[in-house]
């Protein structure tokens, strides 16, 4: 069953620069690991430091080695200094497959 992770994530003042240094320097890594399908960061339009993570993976053996990671790691060593976090870990009730 695939997981979906979504988190808000809020910069704190003056550090929008480094979060949004730090979300793009996870995405390569982030997509490259086994288990992941999508790893996407969105920015919000009408709040410039605020960014959505839109994460997908197979399974929850694919979150958990997900949150093994060297750059998982690091990610969480850092993330309370630069920004608020929330994050929703959610499972498929009823999803449609997007059309191109």
């Amino acid at each position: 069953m695939t997981v979906r992770i979504i988190a808000l994530l809020i910069a704190r003042a003056g550090k929008a620069g480094e979060l949004k240094a730090l979300l793009r320097g996870m995405v390569p890594h982030c997509r490259a690991e086994p288990g992941n399908l999508r790893w996407d960061i969105w920015q919000d339009r009408s709040q410039a430091d605020r960014y959505v993570l839109d994460e997908l993976y197979e399974d929850d053996d694919a979150v958990a080695a997900h949150r093994e990671t060297p750059h998982y790691r690091y990610y969480l060593a850092g993330i309370h200094d630069l920004a608020d976090r929330t994050a929703v870990v959610l499972e498929p009730v009823e999803v449609g497959i997007p059309k191109p």
